[in-house]
């Protein structure tokens, strides 16, 4: 199974994203606009909220790299952080997957 290989389906997340910026140019464009959609993985905004910073998902990035049109280019053992340009809201994307679970768990 793709999510369970050597990449943990970061190429396959990439590939999703680049199939989907064929099919929705406009979420696309909000990529490139360095907006931080709303997606499949944890990562993404609708709006901000009280917290300044959040976790998300590696597949996230990957999946977000892709609808931009970019190369996948994610180095698995270290975080980023990016800023939404819409919201304002900082995520930090991250491969310790207990970090944005237990985010979600908290009902953010």
């Amino acid at each position: 199974m793709a999510w369970e290989g050597p990449d943990k389906g970061l190429i396959r997340c990439w590939e999703i994203g680049r199939q989907k910026a064929e099919s929705h140019p406009d979420l696309a464009q909000k990529c490139r606009d360095n907006q931080l959609p709303v997606l499949g993985w944890k990562g993404g905004h609708d709006r901000a909220i009280q917290k300044p910073l959040k976790f998300g998902s590696l597949k996230y990035l990957a999946q977000w790299q892709g609808l931009r049109g970019e190369d996948l280019s994610i180095e698995t053992a270290r975080e980023i952080t990016l800023t939404c340009s819409q919201t304002g809201m900082r995520t930090t994307f991250t491969p310790e997957q207990n970090k944005y679970a237990d985010a979600t768990l908290l009902g953010e």
